[in-house]
């Protein structure tokens, strides 16, 4: 039998790794490339016979973002070969919330846009991207081959007020991913207010600049829970949009908080949904609340939202630059960027989301299947510090001092008077009135099935999940984790429902989830879509 450059390497090298005590390429994982098939299509069949990349190591490589590569060339390019000087590019970038938001702040809105055209231009060929496919696999390789030794360090420790007594907790220092919006709260306050170090967690809140960074961050690794719109574990569990990835919804973020603006320049256009067709409306990410929400108001108008309006996802930090320059007409997006744009004279708030729905869920705290089960002890203290602080924002009296707490550069980067507007429901809406509406923006952190049931619903109606793997009840029990929200609520003194499912009121209709099929059919005979 004649073997291949890789299996003969194999053969040289099948002695335990030094890192993590496996057998993979070689002892220094690096030295065995030399003799490797220099074909990439060659290179990846031979090593995926040989069983060195799983099939995750290479979906995951496969749903890395462009953004990831373009940081990644970026920094390599700015060192110059110099660890030190790439060091400091990527804290740079860090501190700007992102590669994104720096070339943004550096030269425009429309920066992003460039370098996605210049990455659709560029001389890329199969046999590259399969090239750069490899090299993601390996790296994904190698970095869970890596000791995870504070994985490993149990702690019994007792936490004051309610908190987690006696748990052997497996891993105390975490890294949590957020989006610089009020949505984020519980998450982000939990950090300066104490509620973290409660339940004797050291917690480090990171900002991410865009959903998809999120879910790829989490398709990775590099995160240990994340801050999620709440149709984003659904879709991350049933690959839609992604490759399958089994996220749980351990507790919801916030209800309500999202509003619908539009540019100044339509200000005595536009009276009810039918006046935004033709318009160019940005939302967060295809999979949120934000898209749903918007769909289901156009379509009460008549208006298709695949053919009448163009939508577009628009990460946050982005929109009011995007719509100042006119790049969109309208956004449905989470605060503060509604009242920012409001702040900046860019637009005027045309409908809060919790008029189209109230009580609605928007984010959610969230983890993988994989994390909580190597972290059952932490995963259950974090969720409880993160509940605990979604209950102390529940609190009206409380929200002007959380509104100091997390405007600062590190999480919000906004006027604390934009951050407290929203909070607290005073706020102006650019047509010349002062607003007062407490629940702007709420927090509740209990995770109805019928919020589960409603999502599948309209990813069902919008053909982004086909009907026969529409499982209502299936897909509620799996991901939402509301029994455990429930307990860890009741642990700390909250009064949580003990009911899972309820008919939720919206403007339009009523949603009985216990009849969610019978009611996508009701909304097209309906409106028409």
């Amino acid at each position: 039998m004649v073997l291949t450059a890789a299996e003969q390497g194999v053969r040289r090298n099948d002695r335990p790794c030094t890192v993590c005590g496996g057998v993979h390429l070689s002892q220094d994982h690096w030295k065995f490339m030399a003799d490797m098939p220099q074909d990439p299509i060659d290179l990846i069949d031979d090593l995926t016979k040989m069983g060195f990349y799983k099939s995750r190591s290479l979906s995951i490589a496969q749903t890395l973002n462009q953004a990831e590569l373009r940081k990644q060339l970026f920094l390599k390019m700015a060192g110059r070969g110099n660890p030190k000087r790439e060091r400091l590019c990527n804290d740079l970038i860090q501190l700007a919330g992102g590669l994104d938001a720096a070339f943004a702040a550096a030269f425009g809105p429309k920066a992003g846009e460039f370098f996605a055209d210049a990455n659709r231009i560029s001389n890329a060929t199969r046999r590259q991207f399969l090239r750069n496919i490899a090299v993601g696999a390996a790296l994904v390789t190698l970095v869970n081959c890596a000791p995870r030794e504070e994985n490993r360090q149990a702690t019994t420790q007792s936490a004051a007020g309610g908190g987690a007594v006696g748990e052997n907790l497996e891993k105390t220092t975490l890294r949590v991913g957020f989006i610089p919006i009020t949505c984020a709260t519980p998450i982000i306050m939990s950090e300066p207010l104490g509620f973290y170090q409660k339940y004797n967690l050291n917690v480090s809140v990171v900002k991410m600049p865009s959903w998809a960074a999120v879910r790829d961050s989490a398709i990775a690794g590099e995160l240990d829970a994340y801050h999620m719109l709440a149709p984003m574990p659904i879709a991350m569990t049933l690959g839609l949009g992604s490759a399958t990835f089994p996220i749980k919804l351990a507790s919801i973020e916030n209800i309500n908080g999202q509003a619908i603006t539009i540019a100044n320049k339509h200000r005595d256009r536009v009276r009810g949904p039918e006046d935004f067709r033709g318009f160019k409306i940005g939302v967060p990410f295809p999979f949120s609340m934000h898209n749903l929400l918007l769909r289901y108001y156009l379509a009460s108008g008549g208006l298709n939202p695949d053919t009448d309006v163009q939508i577009d996802p628009v990460p946050p930090p982005d929109s009011v630059a995007r719509l100042t320059v006119g790049d969109i007409d309208a956004m449905l997006m989470p605060d503060p960027f509604n009242q920012r744009a409001v702040y900046e004279g860019a637009g005027f708030i045309h409908m809060l989301t919790k008029d189209l729905w109230p009580g609605h869920p928007c984010c959610a705290f969230a983890a993988s299947d994989r994390w909580i089960e190597d972290h059952p002890n932490t995963f259950r203290a974090l969720n409880k510090a993160i509940i605990d602080g979604t209950g102390y924002a529940s609190n009206p009296a409380n929200r002007k001092e959380i509104a100091a707490a997390i405007s600062s550069r590190q999480f919000l980067n906004q006027p604390q008077e934009v951050v407290e507007a929203v909070l607290t429901g005073n706020f102006e809406d650019g047509l010349g009135n002062t607003q007062n509406v407490p629940d702007r923006i709420d927090f509740d952190p209990y995770p109805w099935q019928s919020f589960a049931y409603w999502i599948s619903s309209q990813l069902t109606r919008w053909n982004f999940l086909p009907e026969e793997r529409a499982n209502y009840e299936e897909i509620g029990q799996e991901i939402f984790l509301t029994d455990l929200a429930r307990e860890l609520a009741q642990e700390i003194g909250q009064t949580p429902p003990t009911e899972e499912l309820r008919v939720e009121r919206l403007k339009f209709d009523e949603f009985n989830p216990e009849q969610a099929s019978a009611y996508v059919k009701q909304q097209v005979d309906k409106f028409g879509v």
